[in-house]
C-alpha cells in the first residue's frame, strides 16, 4: 500500500495533488510520533505542576476565559467544548473538501505544538484512511478563532457524535465506531481547543479552489487561443518585444503560451483585413496573465498556512512555556480568497466578450454561428447564459474580508470572515468552469466556418475530442444539454504537457 507520510518535509499544492489523485494513505512518521507524544506529555506534566489558569486547558473559552475549572471537570469541559460549537447550518461541504480538511487538520497537529493525544491524531487518520467523512456544514464560520463550528462537526465524531459520510450514505458516527471497532475518544485537556482553533475549513476550501483555478487558468488560454482563431484575429499582440517591455511574470507566461498554442495554424497567418482586435483578444497577456500572478501570490500565502500551526495556546516544549495567542486568525487567507475571487472573475468576464464577439456577425463568420439566422437562433442564447453567470460573479467577488462582526460578548471584536470569502470563492470557480466551457461552444462551431483552413495541431487534436462529446449545430436543438456536456468535458479531460487524454 502507498503512503503518505506525515512528517515535518513542506507540503506544496503539488504534494496535495498527487495525495488526492493517488489515493494515497497516511500515516505518521516515527518523528511526527515523538512531537506529539512529548508535547502531551509536558502539558500533562504542567498541569499538575501548577494550578495557574492557562486558557482554553483549564478556563473557559472566549469571554469565559476567566472562568477557572477544577482538575476533575477538565475532560468534561474539552466534550461539552466541541458540542456546543457544533452549530454549524446551511449546504454540506463537499466531500473532497471534508477529506482536505481532515488532511489538514491531521497535518497541524502533527508538528507537536497542540499537546493532543496521539490515540486523537491517529483516529483522524483511520477516518481519512477509510474514507470516514464528518459532515459538516457551510455557514458558521467567522473565520477568527478559527473555523470553530465547521472544526466542531469535524471533530463531533471522535466522540461519538454528529454523522459521517460513508460508502456514500450518511450514518451515526456512533454506528461507524461500532462498525469499525473503535473506542470513543475520550479528550484530555486542551484537546477540544486544539480540535476547533484552526483554519483547516478556510484552508481546504482554498487548496481545493486553487487546485480547480489553475486548470482553468490553463483552459482559458486554450480556449481563447481557439477563440482567437475562429474570429481570425492577429498573433502580433503576443510578439515577445511587447511583453520583455512591460515584463510582468504571467503577461510573458501567457504571450508565450498562446504563441506555442498558434504554432502552425493556417489561420493565423494569414493575411488579416482588420488593423487591430478588440480587447478580449489583443489584451489576452495581460488579463489572463494578471490572473497568474494573482494565482501565485495566492498559492504562497496557502501553502504557507499549510505548513503551519493555527490553533490557540501553543505549546512550546523547549522554551517551556505555553502561550495564548491569535494564529486562528483567518485574515491573510481571507485576503487572498478575495483576491482569487477577484481573478478569477476577470477570467469569466474576458471569456464572455470574446463569446459576444463571436456571435456578432463579425468578420465572416454568421449571425448566432448558424448558417440559416432567423428561423435558426443558433448561438444567441448561450451568451445570455454566460453574461448572467458573469454578472453573478461580479456580485460575488464583492470582498468578504472587509466586514467584521463583534462576538463572543466583545472578546472576539475583529473576524476575518475567511469562510464567507472561500465558500463564494467556490461558487466563482464553478461559475468560471461554466462560462468558459460556453466559450468552447461558441468558440468551436465559430472555427467551423473556418474550414478548410485548419487551426494549429494541438487546438485541432482539442477541438476534435471535444467534437466526440458536443457535435456541431446545424439546426436549432435544445442547447442546454450541450453546455452540460461542453462543462463534463473540460471537467474530464486532462491535458499534461500538452498531450490530451
Amino acid at each position: 500500500m502507498d503512503f503518505h507520510i506525515i512528517d515535518s518535509n513542506f507540503i506544496s499544492l503539488t504534494t496535495i495533488d498527487q495525495l488526492l489523485t493517488e489515493d494515497k494513505k497516511l500515516k505518521l512518521s516515527n518523528q511526527a510520533i515523538a512531537k506529539i507524544n512529548r508535547c502531551r506529555k509536558y502539558l500533562d506534566h504542567k498541569i499538575k505542576q501548577k494550578n495557574l489558569p492557562i486558557y482554553g486547558i483549564n478556563t473557559g473559552f472566549g469571554s469565559l476565559c476567566d472562568v477557572k475549572i477544577e482538575e476533575e471537570n477538565l475532560q468534561q469541559l474539552q466534550e461539552n467544548l466541541v458540542k456546543s460549537h457544533a452549530c454549524g447550518i446551511g449546504d454540506k461541504v463537499p466531500q473532497e473538501i471534508v477529506k482536505l480538511m481532515l488532511f489538514l487538520k491531521i497535518q497541524s497537529l502533527s508538528y507537536g505544538y497542540s499537546g493532543v493525544q496521539l490515540a486523537t491524531v491517529q483516529r483522524l487518520i483511520d477516518f481519512y484512511n477509510n474514507n470516514i467523512l464528518p459532515v459538516i456544514f457551510t455557514q458558521g464560520s467567522l473565520g477568527a478563532s478559527g473555523d470553530l463550528a465547521p472544526l466542531a462537526h469535524l471533530a463531533l465524531p471522535l466522540i461519538g457524535e454528529g454523522d459521517v459520510w460513508f460508502d456514500t450514505k450518511i450514518i451515526s458516527a456512533k454506528s461507524i465506531l461500532k462498525q469499525f471497532n473503535f473506542k470513543k475518544i475520550e479528550l484530555q485537556s486542551k484537546e477540544g481547543l486544539a480540535l476547533l482553533n484552526g483554519t483547516q475549513f478556510m484552508s481546504a476550501y482554498g487548496v481545493h479552489n486553487l487546485l480547480k483555478a489553475n486548470k482553468l487558468s490553463y483552459f482559458a488560454d486554450v480556449i481563447s487561443a481557439i477563440s482567437l482563431d475562429a474570429f481570425d484575429g492577429k498573433i502580433s499582440p503576443f510578439n515577445e518585444l511587447i511583453h520583455l517591455i512591460r515584463p510582468h511574470n504571467g503577461q510573458l507566461k501567457t504571450a508565450k503560451i498562446m504563441r506555442e498554442l498558434l504554432d502552425g495554424s493556417e489561420l493565423i497567418v494569414r493575411e488579416k483585413e482588420h488593423v487591430q482586435d478588440p480587447y478580449s483578444f489583443r489584451c489576452i497577456p495581460q488579463v489572463h496573465g494578471a490572473s497568474k500572478d494573482t494565482l501565485d501570490f495566492v498559492t504562497k500565502t496557502f501553502e504557507t498556512e499549510i505548513n503551519s500551526v493555527t490553533d490557540n495556546p501553543n505549546i512550546f516544549v523547549e522554551d517551556d512555556i505555553i502561550v495564548s495567542g491569535g494564529n486562528f486568525h483567518g485574515q491573510p487567507l481571507a485576503l487572498a480568497l478575495d483576491y482569487l475571487a477577484i481573478a478569477l472573475s476577470e477570467l469569466g468576464s474576458i471569456s464572455e466578450r470574446r463569446t459576444y464577439q463571436l456571435v456578432s456577425g463579425q468578420r465572416g463568420l454568421p449571425h448566432f454561428l448558424i448558417a440559416n439566422p432567423g428561423l435558426n437562433s443558433g448561438f444567441m442564447i448561450p451568451q445570455y447564459t454566460a453574461a448572467s453567470i458573469v454578472s453573478q460573479n461580479k456580485q460575488l467577488a464583492t470582498p468578504a474580508s472587509i466586514d467584521s462582526i463583534v462576538s463572543s460578548n466583545g472578546q472576539e471584536d475583529h473576524v476575518s470572515m475567511g469562510a464567507n470569502a472561500a465558500t463564494k470563492c467556490r461558487k466563482i470557480v464553478v461559475n468560471l468552469e461554466r462560462i468558459l466551457a460556453i466559450e468552447l461552444f461558441n468558440a468551436s462551431q465559430a472555427l467551423s466556418f473556418r474550414e478548410p483552413l485548419k487551426t494549429a495541431k494541438f487546438l485541432n487534436s482539442f477541438v476534435q475530442l471535444f467534437r466526440n462529446e458536443v457535435p456541431l449545430v446545424k439546426k436549432d436543438r435544445v442547447l442546454h444539454y450541450d453546455i452540460q456536456n461542453s462543462i463534463l468535458f473540460l471537467r474530464t479531460i486532462n491535458i499534461d504537457n500538452n498531450n490530451l487524454k
